[in-house]
């Protein structure tokens, strides 16, 4: 097994971290069980500055943070009834949306153009996966309708988590390429 540098356990940390913070501010919906929270955007923050392994496992130890009680979800709250409970799928899901976003940020990091393609091919693509794991886990649990379900946990927040996934890419995209160039990141992808 491969021991992790401590540049990388630093920036795991801190990028765990700055997703414990962000993810618990939230605004509760009348319409839906699921609140608007900035977790989606921390988690692709994480896939894009960190790849795929790495931000991967920063979505992990914050879910093991949330699971063992520390008020790291929305609404401050923490618990392993949150993680299985209606919302928990989507919460699995940034598992999915980390390690998607993160993959293809790899496969294009060439330039920061390429990067920022990259970050929206994977960053679709994993909301895309999360959103299904989640409506899933959502509608099994509370008996929907899969249509009453995606009323419920996605079409509803899908123009903000544009915006989220559009402000993480022009953001995050130009900030990897000064940490490869820094040599604070390394590339997992050689092309």
């Amino acid at each position: 097994m491969k021991r992790m540098k401590t540049v990388d356990l630093v920036t795991v940390a801190l990028m765990a971290a700055i997703l414990c913070i962000l993810a618990p501010i939230s605004i509760p919906l009348s319409f839906s069980p699921i609140p608007l929270t900035l977790g989606m955007f921390a988690v692709y923050m994480a896939g894009i500055l960190l790849g795929r392994e790495k931000g991967t496992l920063c979505v992990l130890i914050y879910l093991l943070l949330g699971a063992v009680g520390l008020p790291v979800f929305s609404g401050y709250s923490g618990g392993f009834q949150k993680i299985i409970g209606p919302t928990g799928g989507y919460l699995w899901g940034y598992l999915f949306l980390a390690w998607l976003t993160g993959l293809f940020v790899e496969l294009f990091e060439k330039s920061v153009k390429m990067t920022m393609l990259g970050a929206v091919i994977g960053a679709v693509t994993g909301t895309a996966v999360c959103y299904a794991f989640g409506t899933l886990c959502m509608g099994l649990q509370l008996s929907m309708t899969p249509m009453q379900a995606l009323w419920a946990g996605v079409i509803p927040f899908v123009p903000l988590d544009l915006v989220k996934l559009a402000l993480a890419v022009v953001v995050c995209c130009p900030i990897r390429h000064l940490l490869l160039s820094q040599g604070l990141i390394e590339k997992k992808i050689r092309g």
